[in-house]
């Protein structure tokens, strides 16, 4: 398929996603998502392709959901239930997109060049590892919006950082810095941010020199012995995001976000 969003680029054995949206600091709408879950795939299927890396142009890495295109589009607020709908619809058009990145089963790195947050966070925790510059940014913002997070930051993050922390970020919709990210062991290494495209090819050419059979397997071995129930996991979260979506505070937290105000949640 023909891309809008992104760019797609595959050389020496390594397929690279770049989320292109600068304008809106790669924030992405359906079409954004679908676009990567079209690369994903190709990636997957191609032989030639060890590894993937994904990263954004401009100055972030993903901000997350494009919340006027996506949440505050008349579409998805009317209160007609045939309109409704769409809400539920959605979501089950992302999980496909990028939830796959859980159980995908070539190596992925994230080549995080800005800030990363809300679901652009959680992308950036569902690829297996995490090359990011000294300007990148981390933030389990959905608390500020009146949602809960994806399988980026409730399966992966506690794994990564431990429950207390992970309790921390999600529930104060904190943003941390590069340095701090590291020191918790949310990231694998921070370089200068002039030498991120540097540093992430090297990294991915190492991890592409590899036995490709034997990573595969060894992927899906370690989601085995954590003990991963990724259907019930999937199941829940999902119906979980979806309550929230219709509620009347996440209604609040998308409008205070665009209209760059502090919201007043009313638990509603």
């Amino acid at each position: 398929m023909p891309y809008d969003d992104i760019l797609y680029d595959k050389r020496d054995a390594v397929a690279t996603i770049t989320i292109n949206r600068p304008q809106v600091m790669n924030a992405c709408t359906i079409k954004t998502y679908a676009e990567m879950l079209d690369a994903l795939r190709d990636a997957e299927a191609n032989d030639s392709v060890r590894v993937v890396v994904l990263t954004g142009a401009g100055r972030g890495f993903c901000a997350g959901d494009d919340v006027k295109e996506i949440f505050l589009n008349p579409e998805f607020r009317d209160a007609k239930p045939a309109q409704r709908t769409l809400v539920e619809e959605w979501r089950e058009h992302r999980p496909v997109a990028l939830d796959l990145l859980v159980t995908y089963p070539k190596p992925t790195i994230a080549s995080v060049n800005g800030a990363a947050v809300g679901y652009g966070c959680d992308i950036a925790l569902m690829c297996d590892m995490r090359v990011c510059s000294d300007q990148a940014r981390f933030g389990e913002v959905f608390i500020r919006r009146g949602l809960i997070p994806e399988a980026g930051g409730l399966l992966v993050l506690p794994r990564l950082v431990g429950l207390a922390r992970a309790y921390e970020l999600i529930l104060s919709g904190d943003i941390i810095d590069a340095v701090e990210a590291e020191r918790i062991g949310m990231v694998n290494k921070v370089v200068p941010h002039a030498q991120l495209g540097e540093a992430t090819a090297a990294f991915a050419k190492k991890i592409a020199a590899q036995a490709p059979l034997a990573q595969r397997l060894a992927k899906e071995s370690l989601r085995v012995g954590l003990n991963l129930n990724l259907p019930y996991f999937f199941d829940y979260q999902r119906h979980g995001q979806h309550l929230m979506l219709t509620s009347k505070d996440h209604l609040e937290g998308a409008r205070s976000f665009v209209e760059k105000r502090a919201a007043n949640f009313k638990g509603e």
